[in-house]
């Protein structure tokens, strides 16, 4: 179900917008699970990194919300997803991915920031990248962030960044610094004059307050 699915959406993201800009594709590692991680730009992002890293399979995290309407919550589920509550998550959000990663045949997609309405970097990343042993691959997607902007044909560019090995002696801290550095490189690579601009900025300042 997973293959046939990402197919096709691959199929139509080709249609919509004139296909994806893959850059450095050889950095993803082929003989092992790893952690992508990349800021979270657009709701569609999961879908776009997993696709260009195919034929690698992948798990991601999605907030518990998207479950309640229950063709939904399963069309995503048969993607990888599985449910995590934002507000208060608990030891699965860790031990799912920990434990597909190290026994499992899937790679696991991550949004450090946790939203798409923050740019701060947290450490999930960086402990699931401990407990598991498996390295970090850096990615920035840029393109369009509102659906309208998918019919612009060849919009929409993904950079990967080599793999970042962890060991267990690093902390979380220093993990995550080495992510954010390898981002804003990528940022820079890829094109130093895209910016990001929340869409719903309202979002975010209501979550500040």
């Amino acid at each position: 179900m997973y293959t046939f699915i990402i197919y096709l959406v691959k199929f139509l993201i080709k249609i919509i917008t004139g296909g994806i800009d893959v850059r450095n594709k050889q950095n993803l590692p082929q003989d092992d699970n790893y952690i992508l991680a990349g800021p979270h730009r657009a709701w569609w992002d999961p879908v776009f990194y997993a696709v260009v890293s195919l034929p690698k399979r992948f798990i991601f995290m999605a907030k518990k919300e998207n479950f309640k309407f229950k063709p939904f919550g399963w069309f995503i589920s048969k993607l990888g997803a599985f449910p995590v509550d934002r507000e208060n998550p608990g030891p699965s959000a860790i031990k799912i991915p920990v434990k597909e990663l190290k026994s499992g045949n899937r790679s696991l997609i991550i949004f450090p920031s946790g939203s798409r309405h923050s740019s701060e970097l947290l450490n999930g990343a960086a402990l699931i990248a401990r407990l598991s042993g498996k390295p970090i691959v850096p990615m920035v997607y840029q393109g369009p962030v509102v659906l309208k902007g998918l019919f612009k044909r060849h919009s929409a560019v993904i950079n990967i960044g080599k793999p970042i090995t962890v060991d267990r002696k690093d902390t979380e801290d220093e993990i995550t610094a080495k992510l954010q550095t390898a981002l804003e490189q990528l940022d820079k690579e890829t094109n130093p004059e895209w910016k990001y601009v929340d869409p719903h900025p309202k979002q975010r300042n209501k979550k500040k307050s």
